[in-house]
């Protein structure tokens, strides 16, 4: 990725455009199903661009409960953008919302009513859910998902920074796992290890609009294919073999299982580890990154992501470390 980038063809993609951004984006584009794609700076700023294309201020938008739009993104969709949020629950699965939540608002809406009243123009869908555990949204529910939000004449936007894992999952490919939205953000460091950016994919006519939006944000980037070549490289030698990631979680799922965790089987590749009745989440994360392990507490849950720099050896190293630093903090506990 490094020689790539240091070898990159550059131009000034706020003037006349970046021929490896250009190559980048078109490439994106394609294996999402989309006409179009707009390189981003971050995940972030792709969700916000997509909810100010698609909502006008005061205007609502959908989206599951812990959403990354809802609850990790400074509630910017409202401090900048102006839209309202309306939280969904989790009905289908960890982080999935059901066609039947969504046609529930629509009948609501349907109904006569006030001019006051707030009118959806956006779902946002997130596939797969972080806070869910790594769940994807199977196909044919998503499908159906898409359809009632079209039915009722709201857009959709999927988050999929972590897309290509749930298509790996399913066999399947970006463009399907991705369906009919009406866009699409990818992230390229998730799973495939570049340094940074994010894609914002949809029609040729949201994508400029969307232009429009990044810019104002400060997200005109000029000579950014040194970060789109990197993108380029993660694509070509990263997105094959990504479906690693989840059989890895795997195994990783079933060695804490043994050391008496609760541990559900991961769908992709994020693990949620239940503390056992001796410890709080905060305090697993803790014990496990004093005995080396890179993890995070997650609500009630620790979490750990097998990536591109897990291999198997350094698998079964972290296994190791993970088994010591939760006997030590047993250990600590019945003291």
């Amino acid at each position: 990725m490094r020689q790539a980038m240091a070898e990159a063809r550059v131009g000034d993609d706020v003037i006349d455009r970046d021929p490896t951004v250009a190559e980048l984006e078109a490439r994106t584009a394609e294996l999402v199903g989309q006409q179009a794609g707009l390189f981003m700076p971050s995940g972030s700023m792709s969700n916000l661009v997509a909810v100010m294309t698609q909502t006008g201020r005061g205007e609502r938008f959908l989206a599951p409960r812990h959403a990354h739009v809802l609850s990790h993104e400074l509630g910017t969709s409202a401090w900048i953008g102006g839209a309202i949020a309306l939280e969904l629950p989790w009905t289908r699965a960890p982080g999935v919302p059901s066609a039947d939540d969504l046609a529930a608002v629509a009948a609501e809406e349907s109904r006569p009513g006030a001019y006051y009243d707030l009118a959806t123009r956006l779902v946002c869908l997130e596939n797969t859910h972080n806070h869910g555990g790594g769940h994807y949204i199977p196909r044919s529910e998503a499908q159906d998902l898409y359809d009632v939000a079209h039915q009722a004449g709201w857009a959709v936007h999927l988050d999929g920074a972590r897309l290509w894992h749930a298509a790996a999952a399913q066999s399947i490919s970006p463009a399907e796992a991705a369906g009919p939205a009406d866009s699409v953000s990818v992230c390229f460091s998730k799973g495939l290890g570049a340094p940074v950016g994010s894609m914002l994919c949809a029609s040729r006519e949201l994508i400029d609009r969307a232009r429009r939006w990044r810019k104002a944000l400060g997200g005109g980037l000029r000579q950014s294919g040194v970060l789109a070549a990197a993108a380029l490289v993660a694509l070509d030698q990263e997105l094959p073999r990504i479906d690693q990631d989840r059989r890895r979680a795997q195994i990783l799922a079933a060695a804490l299982r043994r050391l008496g965790l609760e541990v559900a089987e991961p769908p992709t590749n994020i693990v949620l580890v239940a503390p056992d009745r001796l410890s709080t989440a905060g305090e697993l994360a803790l014990a496990w990154q004093e005995a080396g392990v890179g993890c995070m507490a997650m609500g009630p849950y620790v979490r750990l992501v097998t990536h591109r720099d897990i291999d198997d050896q350094i698998l079964a190293r972290g296994i190791e470390l993970l088994t010591e630093g939760a006997a030590r903090l047993r250990a600590r506990r019945a003291d």
